[in-house]
């Protein structure tokens, strides 16, 4: 069964959601965390060729999750909705991100196509249609709003061990095969492999149980003008979605500069590791206990206090920023920091689908989802690109052996994106938070749907 007796979620099966997005991020935050880094210093692309491959995919990425979402609206199967696409989509998308470290050594113009085609076939294609219907699944597995900031919680503190096996033991695992290309290809094979194992128990283990198709059905009839307005103007899907970007784009900034930051600021790349882990271990902590913390305090009130101390956090490290033990101080406070926000945001987004009906007479959740990933996308890959045109324009020097000696400017510039970029954005993040209010109205609009649902209304 789904649900207990007393309508909550088995312990199981939150794990097993959960683990879905292990199975996500093992690939994503690849992509998110060592690709540029793969594609600069072992494929021998340079570093132009990589930001335009991105900016142009993220635009086409963005707009394939809108796509997706009406196309989870529209599937009728008997595991429901949301769910099936995880279970067709696992294998292609294994495929597919191993295809991306497949770069030929040729001209510009080639490695430009061939990164561009399978990126979005990995990207655009495959990871949109299972990270889009896994983000729905968890407002079709149930109504209650806790229960949906408790497979939030268990999602984001599930997630980060996808990253820790996709980046911390990457450039181990790499060196250890060989240090060149073929040894990257060989460490996504495994990687992959395992994400289709945590897929599918995902799959098996999560069932659809929030069916509203009887009261829905007059919403076949409206027209996609109405629901495209109904979301633009639902002021919370704007407010998660950003909050959303924000975790995001942190991971992309952090992701994408720190691996250089260590390598040429501070001298030694394995000390990348070291703090990927302890930021993603901190993450974990800070997750786990969210759920006590829920108990005391509201979702907008805790993500707004963790905000705060990431900003604190991350300006400190200019007092030491080459300090390996301080840096490490900090980060360790900072992911503690970021973990409120992160473990509940997609909780908050279940809590938008409900906001949504209650305002609009639509319920829109795989729509919700879809605009939302839209946006991030979007998002976090016109941060790639603007971080890779950064160290173009500051003479960042690319090659196949990953010995390149940089110019003074390409590591001041990568100093600089380590040192303001995520303050830029969590300060963003307090903005929006300072002006959230639904919290305190759920109630009443949880009240008022039951009301109209047991009328036979939406």
């Amino acid at each position: 069964m789904n649900e207990t007796k007393t309508g909550g979620l088995n312990v199981g099966v939150r794990i097993s959601y959960g683990l879905g997005d292990t199975a996500c991020n093992i690939v994503f935050g690849m992509i998110s965390a060592l690709l540029t880094l793969f594609y600069t210093d072992y494929a021998g692309v340079a570093v132009a060729t990589v930001g335009l491959a991105m900016l142009v995919s993220r635009v086409f990425d963005g707009f394939s999750d809108v796509i997706m979402g009406v196309l989870v609206s529209k599937t009728k199967t008997k595991w429901g909705k949301a769910r099936p696409w995880i279970l067709w989509m696992a294998i292609p998308y294994a495929v597919c991100a191993v295809s991306m470290f497949c770069v030929p050594q040729s001209s510009n113009t080639i490695q430009f196509w061939y990164i561009f085609i399978t990126y979005n076939l990995c990207t655009t294609v495959c990871y949109t249609a299972i990270n889009v219907p896994y983000g729905t699944l968890s407002t079709m597995m149930t109504r209650s709003s806790h229960e949906r900031d408790l497979l939030s919680i268990f999602r984001m503190a599930l997630s980060p061990v996808g990253k820790i096996i996709a980046v911390t033991f990457t450039l181990p695992v790499v060196k250890m095969m060989g240090n060149d290309q073929a040894a990257w290809i060989k460490t996504m094979s495994i990687w992959c492999v395992i994400a289709v194992i945590l897929l599918f128990i995902c799959f098996f283990q999560c069932k659809e149980t929030v069916n509203l198709e009887q009261q829905a059905a007059n919403t076949k009839k409206v027209g996609a003008g109405r629901q495209i307005k109904a979301l633009l103007s639902n002021p919370y899907f704007w407010a998660t979605l950003i909050l959303w970007t924000v975790t995001c784009v942190h991971t992309t900034i952090i992701g994408t500069d720190l691996p250089y930051y260590c390598k040429y600021v501070l001298g030694n790349d394995n000390i990348y590791s070291l703090i990927y882990t302890a930021e993603i271990v901190s993450l974990i902590v800070g997750a786990i206990a969210c759920p006590m913390l829920l108990k005391k305090f509201n979702k907008r009130d805790l993500s707004l206090f963790g905000c705060i101390v990431v900003v604190v956090a991350h300006a400190l490290i200019m007092v030491n920023p080459t300090n390996v033990g301080w840096l490490l101080a900090m980060t360790i406070i900072r992911s503690l920091g970021q973990a409120p926000l992160t473990s509940v945001v997609f909780g908050m987004m279940g809590d938008v689908v409900e906001y949504g009906q209650w305002k609009s007479h639509l319920r829109q959740e795989s729509l919700v989802f879809g605009a939302g990933s839209m946006g991030f996308k979007i998002g976090t890959g016109i941060t790639s690109a603007v971080m890779t045109l950064m160290l173009e324009g500051a003479g960042f020097l690319s090659s196949t052996a990953g010995g390149a000696v940089q110019p003074d400017s390409a590591i001041s510039m990568i100093t600089t994106i380590f040192k303001f970029g995520p303050i830029f954005v969590w300060i963003v993040a307090i903005i929006v938070l300072v002006f959230y209010k639904l919290d305190k109205i759920y109630p009443k609009v949880m009240k008022d749907l039951a009301e109209r649902e047991a009328r036979g209304e939406m």
